[in-house]
């Protein structure tokens, strides 16, 4: 992810305090493993910003001066004295951190994002690859043209080039989010086959969605139907995609409009 970059980044030729919340308790700004890594002019991620940011980053500043760290976490009321209604406590790590730690924090802060299989290399699929840059997913990219793929994609995004484009249901990760958007209807009809069918044998994928509109998933609800699908079965992909209400057809708007359902699926 961009944050994680820029730190390890900016390690290797200074040091750092990393904060973590390591823990929070009712309503904090952020979740626990949220981080910041606090270097003497830079800082690189949040753990919310407003007062609770400002004071951490004054600890690790004090922290990186003293060649120190706190042993255990500390405490912070989200009340009055720090200007924040939140009303939770969040507890606050802090760790020096330096060129040597690259590789384990690397491993340690890139945690696992929710899998998400992406049929399609259009527009929107670009789109989509853009808006979820920053965000808690780990995407899988696929498409039966090798050449739609950009040189340069995400570090959490993997392409694979298949043919036919169904096949690659088969090796999806479990608890994918499958978004279907490829350049045909034909290969959309058997790529939301193929879900179903693993839906069908293991149940492991929670959200189906295809692309388009709805005379064209009735069309395909009665192709489903003539392949022996039921109506339940069927129930388990959404169509179309896209939070309700959102009626632009711009790429950007029904990638927003997308991810943001995407979001709607992963649990806090």
């Amino acid at each position: 992810m961009p944050d994680l970059e820029d730190f390890l980044q900016r390690l290797r030729a200074a040091d750092a305090v990393l904060v973590t919340v390591a823990r929070a308790e009712g309503s904090t700004p952020r979740e626990p493993g949220a981080w910041m890594a606090v270097f003497e002019d830079a800082v690189v991620g949040s753990i919310g910003g407003g007062h609770l940011e400002w004071q951490a980053i004054a600890h690790a500043r004090q922290c990186l001066t003293a060649g120190a760290a706190d042993a255990a976490p500390r405490r912070c009321a989200l009340g009055p004295s720090l200007g924040q209604c939140c009303g939770g406590v969040v507890h606050l790590g802090f760790e020096l951190a330096g060129a040597r730690d690259g590789a384990a924090l690397r491993q340690r802060l890139a945690r696992a994002g929710t899998p998400v299989a992406l049929f399609g290399g259009g527009h929107v699929g670009h789109a989509i690859v853009r808006l979820v840059a920053e965000l808690p997913f780990s995407l899988h990219w696929i498409d039966s043209r090798d050449e739609v793929f950009p040189d340069q994609v995400p570090a959490h995004v993997r392409c694979e080039h298949s043919e036919p484009v169904q096949a690659a249901v088969r090796t999806l990760a479990p608890g994918s989010r499958v978004l279907i958007m490829s350049f045909s209807h034909a290969e959309d009809l058997e790529i939301v086959a193929a879900c179903l069918r693993r839906q069908r044998e293991r149940a492991d994928l929670p959200f189906i969605g295809l692309i388009g509109s709805k005379t064209k998933w009735a069309t395909f609800r009665h192709r489903l139907r003539e392949r022996g699908f039921d109506a339940q079965e069927l129930a388990a992909v959404t169509s179309p995609i896209g939070v309700p209400g959102i009626a632009g057809k711009q790429p950007a708007v029904i990638a927003l409009s997308t991810v943001a359902q995407l979001l709607q699926t992963v649990p806090p």
